[in-house]
């Protein structure tokens, strides 16, 4: 199936298209539909199948029927609230949005905590359509009457199981409670505690359920390696790997747009051909940059994980995960980009001490052990140094000089001592040569 029987409006779908997709995952093509018809939606999907997508899509659809272009606040009221545990969640899903909007009249914005509130609130108050907000931050808002909430059309739960493991729950009862009764509830879990099924029942519509089948699985021709660093060491042993290996293809995967921009800038530097790809970039300099490296002018593809999903580059023998993905989904996915058609591939993932949950997640998911290594040169600060072996030689090789006692010959005293009669003796091994020595083995 393509995105274009889907019910999408052209807009959307060259949007979309300009990311590169053309085919959508399990999850969108079972739920875009629903959404379309306007039920209410009990979404079991991992992060790393598309699920931003599933539920984004045809928001957008929705949403399009009324957008204008004006510029009054009371004219672009929240219609779409999608709410994220994590800030780090909600930037990606901001960030998808607005490519999915590039050529809609639609404006969005995000807010979550650790920021000041002004600048959210100087957004907000010039209106917007669609909102993201973690569960504290948007409290915050509506409790400084900086947002209304009375004219939502459609209410996004993404992670739910993350937000009751957080302690959010409660905080989205009391969000859910404000929110127009007559809306369209969209929510998405990994799981369906209990609890979340409480959820549902108190605050959504007879619901459609859709479930996918959780991706764990690797490809048995990817050789799948762990380096230990310092996180301030990664750049240098990036390179070294680089070299060492004679990599002349290599994917290397950060998780922000700003730190791929960084991590390429730093490896020209240091020598190596590297270009950042991204949200960000145009599409003429994407499309640039992928030709570039397909035709091997380019060794070194710095990506994030949503830009690297709409690559297809055949034959790649190298993906190194420079940051370890958040979800170990996502690292099946890239890993995935290496090792195709029956060819050779090698992930290496570059480990520091912030990153082992990351790493014990991914060993769970896949249902393999893969143990961290060290390169010389790069020893990890946190671990002990091992202490170099000492050979202890065997007694059996060891020559031992004995003096034997012969004519003219005393028995020596050890040295330092003196004899009855006051004279310092001479160590046996310090004897002149004509004194009989034998060699003992």
């Amino acid at each position: 199936m393509l995105f274009s029987e889907l019910g999408l409006s052209p807009e959307i779908l060259r949007a979309i298209e300009e990311q590169g997709y053309s085919q959508p995952t399990p999850i969108q093509e079972k739920a875009i539909p629903l959404v379309l018809s306007g039920r209410d939606l009990l979404a079991a999907a991992q992060t790393g199948t598309g699920k931003t997508a599933a539920f984004m899509l045809p928001i957008l659809e929705r949403l399009k029927k009324f957008a204008n272009t004006s510029v009054s606040p009371a004219m672009h009221p929240v219609r779409a609230l999608v709410i994220s545990p994590t800030r780090e969640l909600a930037d990606q899903i901001g960030e998808n949005v607005k490519s999915y909007t590039k050529y809609l009249p639609l404006r969005a914005t995000t807010v979550y905590g650790g920021v000041n509130m002004d600048p959210q609130t100087q957004e907000l108050r010039r209106g917007v359509e669609i909102l993201i907000a973690t569960p504290g931050r948007l409290l915050d808002h509506i409790q400084q009457k900086s947002i209304q909430l009375n004219k939502v059309e459609v209410l996004v739960l993404d992670e739910a199981d993350r937000m009751l493991d957080m302690g959010f729950i409660q905080d989205i009862r009391k969000i859910m409670g404000m929110l127009p009764k007559e809306r369209q509830t969209l929510l998405f879990s990994a799981t369906f505690a209990p609890e979340i099924k409480r959820l549902a029942a108190d605050f959504m519509h007879a619901p459609q359920t859709v479930e996918v089948a959780r991706q764990n699985a690797t490809n048995d021709q990817v050789e799948q390696l762990v380096f230990q660093v310092d996180n301030f060491k990664k750049r240098q042993l990036l390179a070294h790997l680089i070299r060492s290996r004679e990599m002349s293809q290599v994917i290397v995967f950060c998780k922000t747009k700003i730190s791929a921009d960084q991590l390429a800038r730093d490896l020209k530097r240091d020598g190596l051909d590297a270009e950042a790809i991204h949200g960000d970039k145009t599409q003429g300099a994407r499309l640039e940059t992928l030709a570039g490296f397909k035709e091997g002018k380019l060794r070194v593809l710095v990506a994030t994980d949503v830009a690297a999903r709409g690559l297809d580059i055949s034959e790649l023998p190298y993906v190194v995960n420079f940051e370890l993905p958040n979800s170990p989904e996502d690292y099946v996915h890239r890993i995935g980009r290496t090792g195709r058609a029956g060819a050779k591939g090698v992930a290496i993932s570059l480990m520091s001490p912030e990153e082992t949950k990351q790493h014990e997640a991914i060993e769970r998911l896949t249902k393999q052990t893969l143990p961290p290594q060290n390169v010389d040169g790069f020893w990890p600060s946190w671990l002990p140094r091992p202490k170099p072996a000492q050979r202890e030689p065997a007694m059996s090789s060891m020559p031992v000089l004995a003096a034997v006692k012969g004519e003219g010959l005393k028995q020596p005293r050890p040295p330092g001592r003196r004899s009855r009669k006051g004279k310092r003796e001479i160590p046996a091994l310090l004897l002149p040569p004509r004194y009989k020595v034998e060699l003992i083995r």
